[in-house]
């Protein structure tokens, strides 16, 4: 993993220098602006695929739950979405440390003690309830004689919905989850608020000692390409999982 972040650092650093911005301080802080791509990659993978995990429980309560499993998987969902990300991590990471004895005393100190734990906690909720309610559209926007027929050939709606209807939902929140997963990227630099140092974290310890604004652009740059790179993966992935749509029409 070292030689391959120290060839992506003076592939970095020959880029900025071929448009003009400061080498020497690139020489000094690249292969840590690399580790904090890699430290934002890890924390937005974790909690994307926890996320996922805890949506398709939470959409099939929103649609086949009863009033009271619904509703509050709705309070869930409305909470999650209507607070800011920011408070939410903060809530977590600071009232974890209210709850200290009591966290001790269950055996999970040693994970809401660590930084990047809270942040991957707090983000996995916050995901999970975009998540749930793309899926839940997804699976309201399929016809109900789907599910009819599953049962009619003797599928029972565990089964159906694991074999018919969540990955035609999938298919169909594609995009609106391509989206979030975007819109993770560019909400991990909260972490760095609570000490993780990831991309931006370690840009604001560079600006910290080198007071160069240009820090801030070599961020923008990483989250740039990050993003593009997702971007494009997704589109590949959006044509081959949906190609059938496209024929169809």
């Amino acid at each position: 993993m070292q030689t391959i972040l120290a060839a992506l650092a003076d592939g970095f650093l020959w880029l900025m220098g071929l448009i003009g911005l400061n080498t020497d301080l690139m020489a000094r802080y690249g292969l840590r602006f690399l580790d904090g791509v890699w430290v934002t990659l890890q924390l937005v993978g974790l909690s994307v695929f926890l996320g996922v995990l805890l949506a398709v429980p939470l959409a099939l309560a929103r649609v086949e739950g009863g009033k009271a499993l619904s509703r509050a998987a709705w309070t869930y969902s409305y909470f999650f979405r209507g607070t800011p990300l920011l408070a939410q991590t903060f809530l977590v990471y600071y009232g974890a440390g209210q709850f200290r004895e009591q966290l001790t005393d269950i055996g999970l100190w040693w994970f809401f003690r660590d930084a990047f734990n809270c942040a991957v906690f707090t983000f996995t909720l916050n995901t999970a309830a975009y998540q749930s309610e793309i899926l839940r559209g997804g699976i309201q926007s399929l016809p109900a004689g789907q599910m009819e027929a599953a049962q009619a050939l003797g599928l029972s709606r565990v089964l159906a919905y694991r074999k018919i209807i969540l990955p035609q939902a999938l298919a169909i929140g594609l995009r609106p989850l391509g989206n979030e997963l975007v819109l993770m990227i560019k909400a991990s630099a909260i972490a760095s608020v609570i000490t993780v140092y990831d991309l931006m974290g370690v840009t604001r310890l560079a600006f910290s000692r080198s007071y160069d604004m240009e820090v801030y652009l070599w961020a923008a740059v990483l989250y740039l390409l990050m993003v593009e790179i997702i971007r494009r993966v997704w589109n590949v992935l959006e044509r081959r999982l949906n190609r059938h749509l496209a024929v169809s029409r």
